[in-house]
């Protein structure tokens, strides 16, 4: 496969940029929470009532209500600032989250649980995009540019992955709601402390008087809604191997194994994630996120085949192995299609794909598993790579940057459209 490695800028001198730990070490604490929620709601509502299906209800309403929410939360931190947005959101997700849990252990009616779930998910705040906007003040047009956009791709899936891990661990464990408990900790600690940054957030826009801009939504970029497609489809797999993978483990009676499963389906993604994100592709984004996505989609159809934790761990971790070159292209190619003053909007629509995905594939996921034979929960990640790699396939045209010459609006204003490169 064409590719280098020696062209870009190493990681190590990324991690050397001044003032970079302030913001990467709380960041990285804060993020884990969204990766942590949905796989703990499950476990914990499948505890109290006995319902894959019902747990799976309650995680999507969390996920739709983030899903719907997060690119209002990413406009309004470009246009207030991240701290203003961060700390009430913070607080009223820790509160939030406190409360779902509360209501769960108390075997509280299942309205009650999707009018807590509401507010949960649509506070989550989205820490992701903007840890990705302060690279951006940090680097401007420095070549460490590209590098820092494959350390957050990496970053990102190493979230996607620990966090369930975790709080699998803590749920089967511990207690079934000490997953729960912990990602209100998290959230609040470590995004206080994030939001506590202040040097190293992007100048709120509302603040520069010399750039009265509109700016047109991120969402009417055709590139972008392919984009989302995709990673509705990357959802899937998450939330469909989180309710199988706990589905087959109970029904072999080897509830512990549900860890080492999702760890070994981790390792494949971590490995391929970090090896992906050192590398210098020559392969065009397009073509190569279709040949990832191919893989994906043909490596999640052997889920349905896997009749022991030998093989499916052996399939696990090749569905992780295929994700992780995705989700890092798909990033890559937001940074070819959106002017950077959209790209926290951008970011906030795919990360809120992925939660949309991951919601609908656990409630579906609960419903097969419930009605239908062991294992029936795999067909959601089938299903969601094979409607997503449809999409790509056909409208892979829109993800190609504009050709030179061409312009792009960047609002309406006093500025001048710009040209694309």
């Amino acid at each position: 496969m064409a590719s280098t490695v020696t062209s870009r800028p190493g990681y190590g001198q990324l991690l050397r940029t001044r003032g970079a730990w302030t913001f990467l070490l709380p960041g990285f604490a804060a993020r884990q929470p969204f990766a942590m929620l949905t796989i703990s709601i499950v476990l914990l509502v499948q505890h109290t009532t006995g319902s894959y299906g019902v747990a799976g209800a309650v995680s999507a309403v969390t996920g739709v209500s983030m899903a719907v929410f997060a690119p209002f939360g990413g406009k309004l931190a470009d246009r207030f600032g991240q701290r203003a947005v961060l700390v009430p959101g913070v607080l009223v997700h820790t509160v939030s989250v406190l409360s779902l849990t509360v209501l769960a252990l108390s075997d509280a009616p299942l309205w009650a649980l999707f009018v807590a779930a509401v507010p949960t998910g649509a506070s989550q705040p989205q820490i992701s995009p903007m840890v990705r906007a302060r690279w951006g003040v940090k680097l401007q047009d420095s070549p460490l540019a590209g590098t820092a956009a494959a350390f957050e791709s990496v970053t990102d899936e190493l979230t996607f992955v620990l966090g369930p891990l975790f709080a699998t661990a803590l749920c089967t464990t511990i207690d079934p709601a000490a997953g729960l408990f912990t990602e209100a900790g998290l959230t609040l600690v470590g995004g206080l402390l994030f939001a506590a940054q202040k040097s190293t957030q992007p100048e709120p826009a509302s603040r520069d008087e010399h750039a009265r801009v509109e700016h047109v939504s991120a969402l009417r970029i055709p590139g972008v809604r392919v984009l989302i497609a995709t990673f509705l489809g990357i959802g899937a797999v998450f939330g469909g191997m989180q309710v199988s993978l706990a589905a087959f483990t109970e029904s072999i009676g080897e509830p512990g194994l549900n860890g080492v499963l999702y760890g070994t389906f981790a390792a494949g993604n971590m490995l391929s994630g970090l090896i992906c994100g050192a590398v210098v592709w020559k392969i065009a984004p397009q073509r190569r996120l279709l040949v990832g996505y191919s893989a994906l989609t043909l490596m999640a159809s052997g889920l349905l085949v896997a009749h022991s934790a030998v093989l499916l761990a052996g399939l696990g971790l090749l569905v992780g192995v295929c994700i992780a070159p995705a989700l890092i292209t798909g990033y890559t190619l937001v940074d070819r299609l959106v002017d950077p003053t959209g790209r926290t909007e951008a970011f906030t629509w795919l990360t809120g794909a992925v939660a949309l995905g991951q919601a609908a594939a656990v409630t579906v996921a609960g419903q097969l598993e419930d009605r239908f034979w062991d294992g029936a929960g795999f067909l959601v990640p089938l299903g969601g790579t094979a409607l997503a790699l449809l999409v790509l396939v056909t409208l892979r045209s829109r993800l190609v940057p504009r050709s030179a010459g061409r312009t792009v609006a960047r609002g309406v204003g006093h500025r001048e459209p710009v040209t694309v490169d």
